[in-house]
C-alpha cells in the first residue's frame, strides 16, 4: 500500500473520527447494527467516501432503512463541521449486510 501524504492522514483522521462518532450514536438508536466501516480512495477525497453501517440480519436492515436519510443528513452535517462539502449525501452513506471484506 502506498504511502499516505500528509494532507491525506488529516483526511483519514476527520474520515475517522467522523465514522467513530456515527458508530456510537447509531449503536444506541439503530436496532441491529453491527458497526460502521468506511471505504475511500483519498486522491478522490470527498467524492470517493463510503461509509457503511452493517446490520446483523435482513429484518434488522429492513427496520432501519426509513432512518436512512436521517444518518445521511448526519454524516453530511458532521463533515461541513469540519470544511467539508459532500456534492449528493446521499451516495456516502448506505445500510448493508455486507462487511469491510465482503
Amino acid at each position: 500500500m502506498k504511502k499516505l501524504s500528509k494532507v491525506q492522514q488529516k483526511q483519514q483522521a476527520l474520515v475517522l473520527e467522523i465514522a467513530d462518532k456515527l458508530e456510537e450514536q447509531a449503536r444506541t438508536e439503530v436496532p441491529g447494527m453491527v458497526q460502521c466501516w468506511f471505504d475511500v480512495e483519498y486522491h478522490l477525497f470527498p467524492g470517493s467516501l463510503l461509509l457503511c453501517f452493517q446490520f446483523e440480519d435482513e429484518q434488522q436492515l429492513t427496520n432501519a432503512k426509513p432512518d436512512l436519510l436521517k444518518w445521511q443528513k448526519r454524516l453530511s452535517a458532521a463533515l461541513v463541521k469540519k470544511g467539508v462539502v459532500l456534492k449528493d449525501m446521499r451516495k456516502h452513506l448506505q445500510f448493508t449486510l455486507k462487511g469491510p471484506e465482503d
